[in-house]
């Protein structure tokens, strides 16, 4: 039985929409992850923005949760049923149906489809629900009823905000196979399994904690599928189920080992964390220092010390790619598209820590034999910063041995840490806004672009949003507002390009922005305007015309990328603007000066060929189907727009040229890195181009002019030779044999040097001897530069600089060992060099 596709048929059979998991990576700033199935619609349940119609849906919804307020990764593998990864089904209602429905679907799938027991079923209920309470007892016997307080059946989705109480039904697993004294229902034992959780949204609860009864109540339910299918195949613990036991079977093929649950806690960590490995890189989380990127680190370096109990010391995370895309490749299809992508990343970053791990673990044990109770935070910190151990690797190591970190330690050097690297945590980028959205989609909807055929229309203000996104019916001069019109022809950020800028009568428009699907216009008013009132919208055909520009040339860019380096390439990112264009992609290591050049020689030959531009708008699946390539992270409609340029073929909503000719020329400017994995190229085309050759063109020929030569490439390397000869002759200089004269076992020089490096000439001669006083002196335009040593002598060379500075007419100083100064007084040298030999010999005599 595939529980995922019985669960979406059977509420689809319902009137429910199916709606696809949503990315991993969520709309939403106050998360890390997707955690749970109501995350893709929180902002119906919070009310920003209308129920959709119809208004009920159903997911399974893949989640993480290894990071920020919900954290399982401490209790993975030492659990039966803790993931950083797992599936929730769910179904939603948005103020249509209520408990009587929702619990009489529940209760129908469990019994009907899934036929699981009757005489096993027990149900939750809110103590004070006995609304819920009188509906189970239409399905089930009232002994089998159990009600709770709020800590296990009441919901809220914050302090504020829609909440209401929820009711649970659970799995009895068995008293035969059980035997604690937890395991009752109600208790923590494992015995009474809860599988299915109805959230019964009715309440509005305000700052004062106030409860106000919702006009339209919804509900929100999960059930989490691996639970589900391990009680469905008879099995205790969910990495016991077929989800988990190909992979864990796999592991014990690769360390030899055969694999038995009471001590295979390592065998379900690396079973739950390949899988959160390569679902977050196949959607597009690279491994980082930082923010998401950091919590992917963390799962998979968890894993291969894990890996290095087992004996696994070389990589081999790699190598379970395959079997996890093959247990999920069907429903999840995008995983065998990126599959060689995903082994290669997690090859590469295997490497990286396994140079490492073997050091880092012989730190490890030694401060553990210093250790009783709690382990140096000092120590935990150099792994982390030096190895590369996240804190929870090193706790997870200790934990075996019942020792705990000082963590207090650890944090305050993390803290120092952060404000020397200026370091902050990355978000999603998204904006957390609240405003009147939702009055305007109820009042409006989403309101009409026109800017791919019209760069000017007549329209109508439809709404004035001030700077907070609150609506207001007008406006005066000199202040900045949101303008929604009826049909605009500015473009709102999306895809990597930016908005379009314009104006609207003679009020500027400073950018152009998207939310909930409200294309939104930020406009600084030279004079009033109110609600209604009609207007001529003008784009800045400019910035338009070489945006668009930018765009197609990206496209382009793409798809010589594939060509030229392989169909592993990916985009991770992207920025385009009016003079220059910015895209990231997935690839291992630095591009070559020879692939580049390739790359930029194809762009322009795809410019050079002029192909028309084809714009279709096709159904989502037939896009894809047709070849054309989807990012993972954008949301698509049912419908979507399919650029065709040449060879190109990409899902794109942004505007962009008639013909590839227009792009003009193509340049790269920059290649880099941006994380593990993850290149960046940033190139110009068009006015930008021309500029960007414009200017190399006077730098060469104001270097042709300073070298009074055409052949610049014989004078550069004929400047390279005299360089060379120079350095060979300070180098050569360094190794002066310096006078010295010796005063009681002890070597002293004091000379002035010209063309040589003091700082070597004072370390080789304190290396020299066993016990050494050195001072030099160079002039250098026109100012004396003072480098004195000392070793094993009462003299210090931070006080003797000091002495000889005040000479000169300078200042300086340094260590008892080792110190510069500097003077201004050249004349005054020997005076200096006299004065110095007077000082170190008084002080040897």
């Amino acid at each position: 039985m595939d529980i995922r596709e019985e669960y979406l048929n059977f509420f689809k059979s319902k009137g429910h929409d199916i709606t696809p998991s949503a990315p991993l990576v969520p709309d939403d700033a106050s998360l890390l992850f997707t955690n749970a199935g109501m995350v893709p619609f929180k902002s119906i349940f919070t009310g920003e923005i209308p129920r959709p119609n119809p208004p009920r849906k159903t997911s399974c919804q893949t989640c993480i949760r290894a990071g920020g307020k919900h954290n399982d990764l401490d209790n993975v593998g030492y659990t039966a049923r803790h993931h950083t990864f797992f599936e929730m089904l769910g179904n939603f209602s948005f103020g249509d149906y209520f408990k009587e429905q929702a619990i009489a679907y529940a209760w129908e799938f469990v019994t009907e489809i899934l036929k699981l027991p009757k005489d096993k079923l027990y149900v939750t209920v809110h103590e004070n629900d006995d609304e819920a309470f009188n509906m189970w007892l239409k399905h089930i016997e009232k002994e089998r009823i159990y009600r709770f307080g709020d800590k296990d059946n009441f919901w809220q989705m914050g302090d504020t905000g829609p909440c209401g109480p929820c009711s649970e039904i659970f799995y009895d697993q068995g008293a035969e196979y059980f035997n604690s004294d937890e395991d009752y229902m109600g208790g923590d034992g494992d015995r009474f399994l809860e599988i299915w959780n109805l959230v019964f949204m009715q309440y509005e609860r305000n700052a004062d904690g106030k409860l106000t009864p919702l006009p339209k109540p919804s509900i929100d339910t999960g059930m989490g599928l691996e639970r589900v299918v391990a009680i469905k195949e008879g099995k205790f613990s969910n990495f016991d189920s077929s989800l988990f036991m190909p992979i864990i079977e796999e592991i014990a093929k690769l360390c030899d080992k055969t694999y038995i649950y009471e001590n295979g806690a390592s065998y379900r960590v690396i079973a739950d964390h390949i899988r959160s490995s390569v679902f977050l890189l196949a959607q597009g989380t690279s491994f980082d220092k930082e923010g998401r990127g950091y919590v992917l680190r963390r799962i998979l370096r968890r894993a291969l010390r894990h890996g290095y109990l087992l004996g696994l010391k070389k990589p081999f995370m790699y190598k379970l790619v395959d079997i996890v895309c093959d247990l999920m490749g069907k429903h999840y299809t995008y995983l065998n598209e990126k599959k060689d992508f995903i082994k290669e990343q997690i090859y590469l970053e295997e490497e990286r820590f396994l140079s490492t791990i073997e050091n880092g673990i012989h730190i490890f044990n030694e401060e553990l034999k210093n250790t009783k109770d709690t382990f140096s935070g000092e120590v935990a910190f150099k792994l982390y910063d030096t190895y590369g151990f996240p804190l929870d690797l090193t706790a997870d190591m200790l934990r075996e041995k019942n020792i705990v970190i000082d963590e207090a330690k650890f944090e305050a050097l993390m803290q120092e840490q952060k404000l020397r690297a200026k370091a902050s945590w990355k978000g999603s980028g998204d904006k957390a806004v609240n405003g009147d959205f939702k009055i305007l989609l109820e009042k409006f909807g989403t309101n009409i672009f026109s800017g791919y055929e019209n760069y000017e229309e007549k329209t109508k203000i439809l709404a004035i949003l001030d700077e907070n996104f609150k609506i207001i019916t007008h406006a005066k001069a000199n202040e900045n507002v949101w303008l929604m019109l009826e049909k605009t022809p500015f473009y709102a950020t999306s895809g990597g390009q930016n908005g379009d800028n314009g104006s609207i009568n003679d009020n500027e428009v400073l950018n152009t922005q998207k939310f909930f699907d409200i294309n939104l216009s930020l406009t600084k008013l030279v004079q009033d305007i109110k609600e209604n009132e009609e207007v001529i919208a003008c784009i800045d055909t400019t910035k338009r015309e070489q945006t668009a520009r930018h765009h197609s040339a990206t496209h382009l860019l793409h798809h010589a990328l594939r060509v030229i380096l392989g169909p592993h390439i990916t985009q991770a990112g992207s920025l385009v603007e009016h003079n220059k264009l910015r895209f990231d992609f997935t690839h291992a290591k630095a591009l070559s000066k020879e692939e580049l050049t390739q790359i930029q020689n194809l762009v322009n030959d795809y410019i050079a060929k002029a192909v028309e531009a084809k714009i279709e708008i096709l159904d989502l699946d037939e896009a894809k189907q047709s070849g054309a390539i989807a990012l993972f992270s954008e949301k698509y409609s049912d419908k979507v727009r399919v650029l065709t340029l040449g060879e190109s073929k990409e899902l794109c909503g942004g505007t962009h040229v008639k013909n590839s000719a227009e792009i003009g020329s193509f340049y790269i400017v920059k290649e880099s890195g941006v994380s593990a994995g993850i290149r960046r190229i940033e190139a110009v085309v068009s006015k930008a181009a021309n500029l960007y050759a414009n200017t190399l063109f006077e730098e060469l020929n104001h270097i042709k002019e300073t070298l009074k030569t055409n052949d610049i490439l014989n004078a550069f390397n004929k400047l390279k030779s005299e360089n060379q000869a120079l350095k060979n002759e300070i180098k050569n200089s360094n190794k002066l044999d310096l006078k010295h004269e010796i005063i009681n076992d002890t070597a002293i020089s004091v000379a002035q040097i010209q063309n040589a490096d003091l700082k070597s000439l004072v370390d080789d001669f304190k290396n020299k001897f066993e016990k050494s006083v050195i001072l030099l002196l160079q002039e250098k335009d026109n100012k004396v530069l003072i480098v004195a040593g000392s070793k094993n002598t009462p003299i210090k060379a931070g006080s003797l600089v000091k002495e000889i500075a005040i000479i000169l007419d300078g200042n300086g100083g340094g260590r008892d060992d080792f110190a510069t100064a500097g003077g201004k007084d050249i004349s005054k040298i020997e005076q200096a060099l006299k004065k110095a030999k007077e000082i170190i010999k008084g002080k040897l005599n």
